[in-house]
């Protein structure tokens, strides 16, 4: 990939924060800028991920080169690559996972607490197992990269 493409894409990226930044800032104050802002961001984010991928496997011929390595180095490289892909999916869906379930169980602790502050232990062994999904993610995150 060329210089020139390269800082292409970097400024797309750059207005895939800006825009939607500008968009809701500028916007009307009710609740349909938040959905406005959300919409545009995701647009122009996966507009350029497609543009890149495409740029990628039609472009000057650099994805050639990998074909010319010996089959059993490029394999490994791609089995290394999905591994990395892999220990980063699950970490990043595992935490969001968590982050819901916390977000529920913490506000639900907080107004039983509220409302009864002898339950303090019960309810934050809830938050606690909401808490550990995001450590399992990134326990099996650590066996999948100790594999590789």
């Amino acid at each position: 990939m060329s210089t020139t493409t390269k800082f292409i894409f970097i400024a797309a990226l750059i207005l895939s924060i800006v825009v939607p930044t500008a968009a809701f800032l500028i916007g009307e104050k009710n609740r349909g800028r938040f959905k406005t802002t959300l919409g545009l961001n995701c647009f122009f984010f996966f507009g350029t991920m497609a543009l890149a991928v495409i740029m990628i496997f039609t472009g000057d011929g650099s994805v050639a080169l990998a074909a010319e390595e010996s089959t059993t180095a490029a394999q490994s490289g791609l089995a290394a690559g999905m591994g990395y892909l892999a220990a980063a999916l699950v970490t990043g869906l595992s935490c969001i996972g968590g982050g819901i379930a916390v977000a529920n169980a913490a506000s639900s602790a907080l107004g039983a607490i509220s409302e009864d502050g002898s339950i303090f232990g019960k309810s934050m062994i809830f938050v606690a197992m909401a808490e550990g999904i995001a450590l399992y993610g990134l326990i099996i995150s650590f066996m999948i990269l100790g594999k590789l």
